[in-house]
This record gives C-alpha cells, structure tokens and sequence, in this order.
C-alpha cells in the first residue's frame, strides 16, 4: 500500500511539474512572439529593402497569432504596408536602395498600379531600384518595369500575354444536384446573376466585360512603355505573340528585360550598388521589418487630423474570414469620426465589390451625415463596385485608380429552390400548417409562386429605384443621365472618370491630399481606423478555425471567394448590390 501511494504521489507531482514547465515555455513563447511583433527595427548603413512579393496583396492586413506559428506556409501581405515602406525607404539615408523580387503574386490591377507609383515615386530619392526574378508572372513584371534594371534568370521566363476574363457558371451544376436559383434583378448588364441561370456569358456581360479589359490593358501597357522606352505598338504586337514561354536572351533582346543573371550574382551585384565589397555582409531589410522601422519624418505636433478609414471586402454578408464590411461597426466608427472635433477631413478607403443593399444604405446615411459636417474624400482601390459605390456616392470627391473596377448600379434577389434535391434526390418530404397564405414564403422545400415572386421583383425594383436616386442626388448627375450609365454595368476608373462617376483618377495620397486641402488643414497628423490590435488582443479574437480557412483560400485561389459566398447564400440579405463573385481575371 506504501509502494502504491509513494508512486501515485510521485506520478502526480510529475504531471504538475511538467505541467508547470509547460506553461513557463507557452508564456516565454508568447512573450517571444509580442517583443517580436512589437519591437522597432534598426537600420544599419548601407542598407538594401528587399521587397519580396510571392504571395497575395490585400487592402490591410495584420497576421493573426496563428498566421505567426505558420508564416512560413503563409504569404499575405497589405498594400497599406508596402507603400509605407516604400515611402520609409525613400526618406531613409541608411536604406541605399530596393531589391524587388517577386514571384507567384496575386494582386489586383489597382494595388498593383498603387505599388507601381509608389516605387516610381522612390527613383526619384536617386537611390536604386534592381528587379529580379526567376519566373516573372505579368503582374510582377508590371511592377518590375519601372526598376532601373530588370534582370530575368538565365533559364528563367517573363509572363507578356494581355489580359483574359473567366467566369465559372453553376447552372448545370446546380441542376444536377437538384437546386434552382430564383434570380430577381435590374439592370441589364446586371451579370452577378449569370453564373446561376446560364452556360456562358450573355451579350451584354460579354460588352461590358471586354469594354473594361480592354481599358484596363490600356493603362497597364501605357505605364510600361513609359517604363521601359517602348512603343505601346510593340508591348502590343509582343503580347500577340504570347512571351510566357520564350527563351530568357529574347526577353533582352525585345527590350523586356534588361540582362540575364543568376541569383548569386545578383546579390554580388546588389553589394557593389550598396557600395560593398564581395567579403561584405549585405544588410538586407524585410518587409516585415520595414513595417516596424521608425519613420524619419518628424511628427507634427498639431491636434488636427486628417482620418482615414479602410473599408473593405463584401459588405455584411462576406465571410468573418475575409474581413468583411460590417455596416453596423462602420456606421458606428464614421458617426465617432464625425463626432471627434480633432478630426478636420475624412478619407474613405473604399476596396469592395459590394454585397447588402440594406447595408450599403446604412454606411451611406453615415457617409451624408458626416459630409454634412467635414470634408469626404473616397478613395477607391481594386473595385468600389455596386454596393462599394453605394457607400462612396455621397462623398464630396472620389478618386480612383485607372484600373478600379466600379459602377455596377444594379440590384438584384436570389433564393435557391431546393426542392428537388431535397424531396426527388434525398427522399425528403415536408408538410405543415399557417395562419396565411403566403406565411411559408422563402422555404427552400419548395419554389416561389407568381405572386410571391411579383412580391419580390417589386422589392428589387424599389431597392434599383433607392440606389439610383442616391447616386444621381450624390454626384449631381440628372437621374435620366443617371439610369443610362447604371443598369449595373461595371466602369474602370478611366471610364467612371469620363461619366463623371469619379472625380480624379489617383491613389491614397490623392485623396489624403484632397481631403486636406478640403478641410483647410495644412499642417495635419494623419491617422488610420479601425486602429489594428496588438499582438494579445488579436491573439483573444483569433478564432480556432481560421487557420483552416486561410489554407483552403490559398488552395483555391480566386476560387475560393465563389464557393464560400454560395456557401453561405441562404442567410444572405434578400437584396444584393454586388459583382459578379466568380470572375477571374488574369
């Protein structure tokens, strides 16, 4: 009995020993992970940022704990950081130059035009900017174009092949499983819709699509030819031919890229610009930490602000993963920005494709409230489209990039009719009461009737009616004039300009600029919202199964936005302002 004791005794007090050690490891590791997280980075002399871009561009992002204990399987990056960076390696004497090295991107044409500038705008401190990568995809080229050198591995390949559309459609799909859209909709070029009704885009998709790929191509060959000093003819006449798969000596030979060098030799290259020797250490800096680099640039001591507030992703209905547009907590940070007397001016960072009408309505009484007592400037990043225009119609000016998709003044309904699947297919059958006739309407066990459906397309029609008359009272357009360019089509930046749907065509720091110029600030402290959260609270809300959702959106791609949305469309808002969900552009 003492022998059985004395072992209990001991097995317990190991299990609380290791137990303690554990916990003193897991608080050391946190810690670990918050001084890293937090602590500011030095810049040593003759310092390179190697701009590494093999990943996906978001608007804003901040890496979740989870994201940190698999960073290396994780490549996302936010657009906000990397132009800062860029903006904190040109006024930095420490940094000699930029060392950008891309390879599988995935980034949206205006965030792409937004880096572009930005390191155009970092030639102009004097300092170097050198390319480099092994398999240039057309995006990553774009953004190498402006380098002072483009260099392509000896055996490497240059992506140069224009610009295609794709869009995937359910309908047979649906139909095998035994599920029906029920599409209610206005606008003519309305297409969100199509994926679920047709086999291939309608004319009117068909127009509308090419109109804006086309200007989109526009802008893209325009800024490379004047990068690189060849005639937009040429770039044209080269994209025909499809450059992807060419041997690495054509790309120099065509005025692509500039010569051919291994990776090892890049980096000798890279120490004699920084002015090293070959036995020298090159100091590199991430864009990591740039992030936690202190700015130069002394902070104003005035209390006057200019705010600017990032609202991106689907509007109320996108998936908690994806960091969508929660109206109700946008509705309330504008109402505390217009409350806030330091607050002088308001940039509205606007990157969605819409979603809600109902909650497109919300931030836009927001929006007209706070205009009524500052200035508000929109600034549009890769789509500020349907709904995403609707929240950004009120606003005093709009600035876009040349390649924003936007526009897509168009309404429509959906509620899927299962019930084939579920009764034909599965077996399943229903039945049951109600007090009225039409108390049971949106079941998914059975298909609207004539009049329920009447009920529906009047909702939309109104829904149509509400939206335009916001956007014509907005810009200051004649309704007439209005409805002729809504009929949900989508614009570029280039072509909203031309209809007066936008102001000026330009990025963030336009419309930073603007709004102060507006709020007659002249000196201005500027301030981003929501504010990001520490390491600790961030590690709180982190939800256990994001990390399985960001692996699953890296697995599908562009895919996977089109598969969760119908995931989650039963609960969606019954009237939808919003893009087509599934087109790919590449």
């Amino acid at each position: 009995m003492k022998e059985f004791l004395r072992s209990t005794l001991a097995t317990i007090t190991g299990v609380l020993i290791c137990g303690f050690i554990f916990i003193i490891l897991g608080v050391t590791m946190l810690a670990g992970f918050v001084a890293s997280s937090e602590s500011e980075t030095i810049v040593m002399p003759n310092s390179v940022f190697t701009l590494e871009l093999k990943g996906t561009v978001q608007e804003r992002y901040q890496p979740s704990p989870v994201d940190q204990f698999f960073e290396d399987q994780i490549s996302t990056y936010g657009l906000e950081d990397i132009l800062n960076s860029i903006q904190k390696a040109k006024e930095d004497e420490q940094i000699k130059g930029i060392y950008l090295h891309t390879g599988a991107l995935t980034c949206s044409t205006a965030s792409l035009q937004a880096i572009h500038r930005a390191l155009a705008d970092f030639k102009q401190s004097g300092k170097f900017l050198i390319a480099y990568a092994d398999m240039y995809t057309q995006g990553g080229y774009y953004l190498a174009s402006v380098a002072d050198k483009v260099i392509v591995n000896p055996v490497g390949s240059l992506s140069w092949h224009g610009l295609a559309s794709e869009t995937m459609f359910l309908k047979d799909f649906l139909a095998k499983i035994g599920v029906k859209m029920q599409i209610f909709r206005v606008g003519t070029y309305k297409s969100a819709v199509e994926p679920m009704t047709n086999t291939e885009m309608s004319p009117a998709n068909r127009e509308q699509t090419q109109a804006f790929l086309e200007s989109t191509w526009k802008s893209i060959v325009s800024d490379v030819a004047a990068s690189r000093n060849i005639s937009v003819d040429s770039l044209n006449l080269l994209a025909d031919q499809n450059m992807d798969l060419r041997p690495a000596e054509d790309y120099v030979r065509c005025g692509l890229a500039d010569t051919l060098m291994y990776k090892d030799e890049v980096l000798s290259y890279l120490k004699s610009l920084a002015g090293l020797t070959e036995e020298d250490n090159l100091q590199t800096l991430s864009l990591d930490e740039m992030t936690r680099v202190k700015s130069v640039t002394p902070k104003s001591k005035t209390r006057d602000v200019v705010a600017v507030y990032y609202a991106y992703g689907e509007i109320d209905n996108g998936s908690s993963y994806d960091e969508g547009i929660n109206s109700e907590k946008v509705a309330k940070d504008l109402r505390d920005l217009r409350k806030d007397k330091n607050v002088k001016a308001v940039v509205l960072r606007v990157n969605s494709p819409g979603g809600s009408a109902y909650g497109s309505e919300q931030i836009w009484r927001e929006v007209t409230l706070l205009k009524a007592e500052k200035p508000v400037v929109v600034s549009m990043g890769d789509y500020a489209a349907s709904g995403g225009y609707y929240i950004s119609c009120a606003a005093n000016k709009i600035v876009a990039e040349p390649t924003t998709l936007t526009g897509s003044i168009g309404i429509f309904g959906m509620m899927p009719d299962a019930s084939e699947l579920l009764t034909n297919k599965l077996g399943l059958h229903f039945d049951g009461v109600k007090t009225h006739k039409m108390a049971d309407m949106g079941s998914m066990s059975r298909p609207f009737n004539a009049e329920e459906s009447a009920l529906m397309q009047q909702m939309v029609n109104q829904g149509y009616a509400l939206f335009t008359k916001r956007c014509a009272e907005g810009r200051n357009i004649p309704l007439e004039e209005l409805c002729k360019i809504a009929e949900g089509r989508v614009w570029t930046g280039s072509m909203a300009k031309e209809l007066k749907l936008v102001d000026e065509l330009g990025g963030l720091d336009t419309a930073i600029q603007l709004a102060a110029e507006l709020g007659k600030v002249k000196d201005y402290k500027l301030k981003s919202y929501p504010t990001k959260q520490d390491f600790l609270t961030e590690l709180l809300n982190t939800r256990a199964d994001r990390y399985i959702h960001s692996q699953l959106q890296e697995t599908f791609g562009e895919y996977y936005q089109g598969f969760e949305w119908l995931r989650h469309v039963e609960q969606s808002d019954r009237l939808q302002a919003r893009l087509p969900f599934n087109m790919r552009i590449q």
